[in-house]
């Protein structure tokens, strides 16, 4: 399992197709990759496991996402005013 998602991450090329969002608009596919590579991230740090397995949820809300949406959410997270539950 871990050598196929470190295939696609080293293959990743853009976003693929997401069943959860069929629609144009992908404003809802790139909040959630980027809640799902934080809480990814925070369980695999809690386990010990290896928090690379996390990377290709990054890859996805930053191929989809504007840079000023994440700088931004970036800042709410440290500020610790973010609205997401992680």
């Amino acid at each position: 399992m871990a050598e196929d998602i470190k295939t696609k991450i080293k293959n990743y090329k853009t976003a693929p197709f997401d069943n959860r969002f069929p629609n144009q608009n992908q404003t809802r596919n790139c909040w959630q990759n980027y809640l799902d590579f934080y809480r990814c991230e925070k369980a695999m740090a809690a386990k010990g496991g290896d928090v690379s397995m996390c990377e290709w949820h990054q890859r996805v809300y930053k191929s989809l996402c504007p840079v000023s949406w994440v700088s931004s959410w970036d800042d709410h997270w440290a500020e610790g005013t973010f609205p997401g539950k992680i």
